[in-house]
């Protein structure tokens, strides 16, 4: 008996671990939901108010402050990270880039690129942190901004704002980058 109880209190624990950690799994979705809905309408007004052109200053200047405020409701950071960059704000940590670079493997293999989804309760600075990571999908009005061939003006008002663009050639079906979110679990 006095080697179960310690038993039972280490299963009861990792199973508490497992049904926190789903529960932020649910929370980091919901957040990255809110944002990506919040963002995509912005981009639609601005897309009907003045074209690809005024959607980047909503990529520029809205995209962080929506990301901010959907973070601060939640309790969560939440970012997003490319291999192909736009922003240099948008550059991946090294187990960012670890885990987009799965996701590539795993689209290689034949996953569908919106299900594409990552979790983990890492050790950090002493403490414990939650990440999610969730890949973002090309779509077709992507290529507007994001393609192979975009329009002079397009292209010009890219280079005014990123300097070091890197996100362009993307095709429909790629993975764009990824949705992260973080949590300190301390």
């Amino acid at each position: 008996m006095k080697h179960i109880l310690p038993a039972l209190a280490l299963l009861a624990l990792s199973l508490n671990t497992h049904g926190g950690q789903q529960n932020d799994v649910t929370a980091a979705k919901s957040a990255i939901k809110e944002f990506a809905g919040a963002l995509q309408a912005e981009l639609k007004t601005a897309m009907q108010a003045g074209g690809p052109v005024a959607a980047i200053g909503v990529c520029n200047t809205q995209a962080p402050q929506i990301a901010e405020e959907v973070s601060s409701a939640h309790g969560m950071k939440l970012s997003r990270v490319s291999l192909k960059n736009r922003s240099p704000g948008n550059v991946p940590s090294a187990w960012q880039t670890a885990v987009l670079e799965k996701f590539e493997v795993r689209k290689a293999a034949g996953e569908d690129v919106g299900s594409l989804a990552w979790s983990e309760t890492a050790s950090v600075d002493g403490g414990q942190e939650f990440r999610f990571m969730k890949a973002i999908p090309t779509g077709g009005i992507c290529l507007t901004c994001h393609g192979v061939t975009i329009a002079p003006d397009v292209k010009q008002q890219l280079a005014a704002l990123y300097p070091e663009d890197r996100a362009t050639g993307f095709s429909e079906g790629d993975i764009r980058g990824a949705f992260v979110v973080t949590k300190s679990l301390d």
